[in-house]
């Protein structure tokens, strides 16, 4: 029996997708649930697992598009499965075989005798190459004992560029069709709102100090989790929307959404490039609650089994470019959404504490939004509440419990 294979669909909105890889080859055997391939939708790279077991024939190539619903193989169920003693040695030795036969006699050009003349231009020569501002160990001379002559001198062309003697080989591949549709939500974000930044930097010493004082615990107490800064700074942003909800807003039209619940979207690097995952109602999650659940969306993004759903939805997004060694940047608004926070490299700088000159862990934070719906008040004063939290954990995010917050 012939098993044609389609393609299911990944999400109500996705009618196409793309086979990025194929993980088995025309005519392999294949088991029941075996991924065969890795097929990518504008939102997600998925895998496409076999529905029976036998021998499988392709019928879409990688880098195809294909609807949704579409036959990409055919799997014969009748087939008998492949002998597994099958005769490597052989199969070895017959590779070593045609390796040999491939090998052909070189002819080794003779070299051409070196002497003190080798390489030297003769007076007139140089005052020509000085002119063309050629240095002479790039001319090959073609005089007796390879001075360079004259004519040598004549003939050079000035090179554009300095010679390296390195590979200058490029390679065109396709991007994939998530690559694709993250580049066009991006080039999207940047015509079509008003994109402003705002600045300010945070004191990391009191985050520093309560972490130091409580992350073994905290490990010990929540099975390995570690008690990170994206933890503090979802809950610093989850605070700073309440008191500032128009950055927790997005336009539709003429119209402004404003939202009662935050839904934070984080941005995480993966095999296929830039994931955002959603953390949903983070207002109402702990420390704890927070950390797990950034720490099983990134799990599932590095892993190649983010989903659709994971990744839909997020009203206000937050971005880390300090774990690649960002001291500053004009993060991109993740649309529809109207606010992102960027998170920055943490640097030791002199600051006046008190009127006294003090070295403490800095970060610049920046805020982007979108600045039809968003005015200057209110981002600056949800930066500033940001900041404030932060420098104030204790008190603005722990309700000046930390064992409590912590859960200890």
């Amino acid at each position: 029996m012939i098993l044609e294979m389609k393609v299911p669909s990944p999400g109500e909105s996705i009618k196409e997708v793309e086979i990025a890889t194929w993980l088995v080859k025309e005519g392999d055997y294949v088991e029941k649930d075996q991924a065969i391939a890795e097929v990518d939708s504008d939102k997600a790279t998925l895998e496409l697992p076999a529905e029976a077991s036998g021998i499988i024939s392709l019928k879409a190539e990688e880098g195809d598009t294909v609807a949704v619903g579409a036959i990409v193989c055919h799997i014969d169920t009748d087939a008998a499965k492949p002998s597994a003693a099958a005769p490597v040695a052989e199969v070895k030795k017959e590779e070593k075989a045609a390796e040999v036969k491939k090998e052909e006699v070189k002819v080794v050009a003779p070299v051409a005798p070196t002497s003190y003349a080798s390489g030297t231009p003769s007076p007139a020569a140089r005052k020509i190459l000085d002119e063309k501002n050629i240095q002479p160990s790039t001319i090959v001379g073609t005089g007796k004992d390879g001075r360079i002559t004259k004519d040598d001198a004549i003939n050079a062309v000035p090179s554009m560029g300095t010679p390296t003697g390195g590979n200058r080989g490029s390679e065109r591949t396709k991007l994939s069709m998530l690559r694709r549709k993250v580049a066009e939500r991006l080039v999207a974000a940047k015509n079509d709102t008003a994109m402003l930044t705002t600045f300010n930097e945070v004191n990391m010493t009191p985050i520093n100090t309560l972490r130091n004082e409580y992350k073994d615990a905290f490990k010990a107490k929540h099975g390995g989790l570690g008690l990170g800064y994206m933890s503090f700074f979802t809950k610093a942003v989850t605070r700073a929307l309440e008191l500032f909800p128009d950055v927790n807003s997005m336009m539709d039209g003429d119209y402004k959404v404003a939202y009662d619940f935050a839904d934070i979207s984080i941005a995480v690097s993966g095999p296929k490039g830039l994931m955002v995952p959603v953390v949903r109602n983070a207002e109402n999650l702990s420390f704890r609650g927070i950390e797990a659940e950034i720490k099983r969306l990134a799990i599932k993004a590095r892993d190649g089994q983010i989903t659709v759903d994971d990744m839909t939805g997020g009203t206000f997004t937050i971005t880390n470019g300090g774990v690649f060694g960002s001291m500053l940047s004009t993060p991109i608004i993740n649309p529809p959404q109207s606010g992102i926070l960027g998170m920055h490299n943490i640097i030791e700088r002199p600051i006046a504490v008190n009127g006294k000159v003090e070295i403490h862990p800095m970060m610049y934070v920046a805020l982007s939004y979108d600045h039809r719906i968003i005015d200057g008040r209110e981002s600056v004063g949800f930066l500033v509440a940001v900041k404030e939290a932060l420098e104030n954990p204790v008190e603005l995010l722990c309700g000046g419990n930390p064992k409590k917050a912590f859960e200890l």
